[in-house]
């Protein structure tokens, strides 16, 4: 493992990143113990609170766990997908939020990444699954339910649907779809949408899933992603004429 002490690039970077390699190349397996704070110093020619920083940065990645007393130090973690998936939502939000990606855009992906998943929900999803969508269209018909909760029920709904796949892989791909993309839809949305509308479509989702009917299940969420893009449409001519003032700010 090797940094450029001339690159521009930050030397607890670099040193996070030899190890990070490593890790992904198999040379440090996992429940592997690194070396101590003065040996990484030593190896990489650099100070204990430059490796301190980098193994920070390893942790925050969930790459490498601490452990304290006589037998502690720094190991190689075994990664789940589970624990990559709130870096992965961050990620997501971050780059839906901060580049041009347009409604249609972000919509479109998120539902086809959602079909993907609708055959092998509804062939493999449990009574936990289903519980967990019934729940939700429950919650989400429930009069006086703030935006935000309404929101974060949508998200559930949408997860336990995605889980369903029992595909740990398409669980993790689709986290930045359903977590990310999803809060960010409602947020441009909520003014517009009826909610029965959308619970009623929930139900006949969950009703395909628990038939497993998988066509059922991808014509509904082709609706909905209609209903989706419907909406914003909506939404976007009203700023527009706002703008433009030939409507009365509501």
């Amino acid at each position: 493992m090797k940094i450029d002490p001339d690159s521009k690039i930050d030397l607890s970077a670099q040193i996070a990143k030899a190890i990070r390699d490593g890790i992904i190349a198999g040379s440090l397996p996992v429940d592997e113990r690194l070396p101590s704070e003065a040996e990484l110093a030593d190896q990489f020619d650099v100070s204990r609170p430059t490796v301190r920083e980098a193994l920070k940065r390893l942790a925050a990645q969930s790459l490498i766990r601490t452990q304290r007393g006589a037998t502690g130090g720094a190991f190689v973690n075994r990664l789940r997908f589970e624990d990559a998936y709130g870096q992965h939502v961050t990620t997501s939000t971050l780059l839906l939020s901060m580049n041009s990606v347009s409604f249609q855009t972000a919509c479109e992906a998120r539902y086809a990444l959602e079909r993907a998943c609708a055959p092998l929900s509804a062939q493999r999803r449990t009574a936990d699954h289903l519980a967990t969508m019934r729940a939700e269209t429950h919650r989400q018909a429930q009069p006086g339910l703030s935006d935000e909760a309404f929101c974060a029920s949508d998200v559930a709904f949408h997860r336990a649907l995605v889980d369903a796949a029992g595909n740990p892989v398409l669980s993790y791909q689709l986290a930045g779809a359903v977590e990310a993309m999803q809060p960010l839809m409602n947020m441009i949305t909520f003014t517009a949408r009826n909610r029965e509308t959308i619970v009623q479509i929930h139900t006949d989702i969950a009703d395909a899933v628990a038939a497993n009917n998988a066509t059922a299940a991808d014509a509904l969420l082709c609706k909905l992603a209609e209903y989706t893009e419907t909406l914003a449409q909506s939404v976007f001519a009203k700023r527009d004429a706002q703008k433009a003032g030939t409507v009365p700010q509501s």
